[in-house]
């Protein structure tokens, strides 16, 4: 849809009934977005303010609900305006730099994950090496390393999406992801490469990388003393739970772009939202409730507001 001054415009063709139940769709998803930056934060709060939880896990964790929010922050606030829009519609230039956001932020998530296994590993399995190992310097080159990466690879990939001509100007989606290549006049070899090198290098890497290091911690675990066992369950299974729900979501999204069948538009609605609805919302339930310590300090806060 070509329109005024050479700007491309999209439509957002995977919206369900929007005229029916735009202030249904508007009130839920804010109330969604409002507390998925209110659990997120608090978490990230409690962690920044008490020194015993200044710990490389825990800044890990801290990391990982930051990346929820910024995730959340590309995709919610232009639902949102969608719902309330006679005309769910999104500039191709807009539409490049939400797709670079959520996936440079999604494959971010891989790397943290993968970050917070090895802290696990070094802290199980070599305990006597870990302050050795896991410095203030090594802690911040794996943060850095793990949004710089993505984020340089993705903006290079949408660069090479924005040279691409444009034959079909409606997409199947809510928000602008991997759908995009489906617009294309002509396929381009070069587009695909280059996104498989990255689901590889940012998503599948990490999560083989974690399935070995979790094999490691289990096989030590399993000859070691009962408080090794504990200490090990309650620190690695809320990441195992998060990794597992995340992987599989991640997959389904990549895969169902190159299958040729047409997914009905409800089972596209659906497993759309649950990319961004799922972690985001339930990451900071699972680490607030399964962390021993942050669930003190959560407990204490809740308490202490309740008391005044």
């Amino acid at each position: 849809m070509e329109q005024d001054l050479n700007v491309t415009y999209l439509i957002l063709g995977g919206h369900m009934e929007v005229d029916k139940y735009r202030h249904f769709y508007f009130i839920t998803f804010l109330i969604v977005y409002l507390l998925i930056i209110c659990s997120n934060s608090t978490i990230v709060y409690l962690i920044w303010k008490h020194p015993n939880l200044h710990e490389p896990m825990y800044i890990f964790i801290a990391a990982l609900l930051l990346n929820s929010v910024l995730l959340s922050t590309s995709i919610y606030p232009k639902l949102l305006v969608d719902f309330l829009s006679e005309k769910q519609m999104i500039s191709y230039d807009a539409c490049l730099v939400q797709f670079s956001f959520f996936y440079s932020l999604g494959f971010s998530e891989f790397l943290l994950l993968a970050a917070m296994a090895y802290d696990r590993y070094v802290s199980i399995c070599k305990p006597l090496q870990y302050p050795t190992i896991m410095r203030k310097t090594t802690v911040g080159s794996f943060l850095i390393l793990a949004w710089i990466l993505p984020a340089c690879q993705v903006v290079t990939l949408a660069t090479m999406c924005a040279n691409q001509k444009l034959c079909s100007f409606t997409l199947t989606v809510i928000f602008c992801k991997n759908t995009i290549y489906k617009l294309f006049c002509v396929a381009s070899r070069a587009i695909t490469s280059f996104g498989l090198f990255i689901l590889i290098s940012v998503a599948v890497f990490p999560v083989i990388f974690i399935i070995f290091t979790y094999i490691r911690i289990i096989t030590i675990c399993y000859h070691s003393c009962g408080e090794v066992r504990r200490k090990a369950a309650q620190t690695c299974l809320p990441h195992l739970l998060v990794l597992i729900n995340y992987f599989c979501l991640f997959m389904y999204d990549v895969i169902t772009v190159r299958l040729e069948y047409d997914f009905p538009q409800i089972a596209r609605f659906i497993m759309a939202l649950q990319l961004v609805l799922y972690n985001p919302l339930f990451n900071p339930l699972i680490y607030g409730l399964k962390m021993k310590e942050i669930y003190k300090h959560l407990k204490s806060l809740i308490f202490q507001h309740k008391v005044h």
